[in-house]
């Protein structure tokens, strides 16, 4: 295992009631890299991260962050490591403007960051957020309030973010300024799990690329090499 590692996953089990979904997953992500988790639907991809932010009823394994053992905390705990998630699902709160749904980014995280400047800050990255922040999140087209998931998770500057399926249902002209959003943290050095169905799309963002199947781990290499090997993705990726 490479020393820079910022996640280590070791032999993770998880489970929803009795079917048990994860079947030894491994994998690392290391400081400043991007990496891609991909394969079909229904293969545990979106399972693994919610393992990783003790989302599921049970887990079983080692999953380690910046040192720390992670599946003995509670949620909220993780993201005060600096762990950020953004679900498929997006959780834009009805009733809260998109400055007080940038609001609760700094609030989960425990950050001590200065709430006006990061929201400035966070609003210079997001220009179509900046001209909406006095808006309710939920009336924000679905493109948009995916950029607010993400404002949101990138608040508080964690030093790692799991992405779950950013792409999923999103305009054309919105995937390709989100796929401008990530190279540009890739380019800062931030460290990101990227899980999308968009595979080709995904690569071209990524450092390396981890196929799961199953429930577990069939393929690594770098996003370059598979890529280029297209009877890898036809076998675990194809839809």
């Amino acid at each position: 295992m490479a020393e820079t590692a910022l996640l280590e996953i070791e032999n993770l089990h998880a489970w929803y009631g009795a079917s048990h979904i994860l079947h030894g997953i491994s994998l690392h992500v290391n400081e400043g890299e991007v990496v891609a988790l991909v394969g079909r639907n229904g293969a545990g991809k979106t399972t693994t991260l919610r393992a990783m932010m003790g989302l599921m009823p049970k887990a079983e394994g080692r999953v380690r962050f910046a040192g720390t053992e992670l599946l003995p905390l509670r949620a909220h705990q993780r993201y005060h490591l600096g762990l950020a998630y953004v679900p498929e699902e997006r959780r834009i709160v009805p009733g809260l403007s998109v400055r007080e749904n940038l609001r609760l980014g700094l609030v989960a995280a425990g950050s001590g960051i200065e709430e006006q400047a990061a929201i400035d800050e966070i609003a210079e990255t997001f220009p179509r957020l900046k001209e909406r922040l006095d808006q309710e999140g939920v009336t924000l087209s679905g493109g948009e309030q995916q950029m607010l998931a993400i404002a949101r998770a990138l608040i508080a500057k964690p030093r790692m973010i799991l992405l779950d399926e950013p792409s999923e249902g999103i305009m054309p002209v919105l995937v390709e300024e989100m796929g401008m959003l990530f190279r540009r943290l890739r380019d800062e050095g931030r460290t990101l799990l990227l899980v999308e169905q968009n595979v080709e799309w995904a690569l071209r963002l990524a450092d390396r690329a981890v196929i799961i199947d199953q429930g577990e781990v069939v393929h690594q290499s770098s996003a370059a090499a598979l890529l280029a090997d297209k009877d890898i993705q036809e076998r675990y990726c194809a839809v």
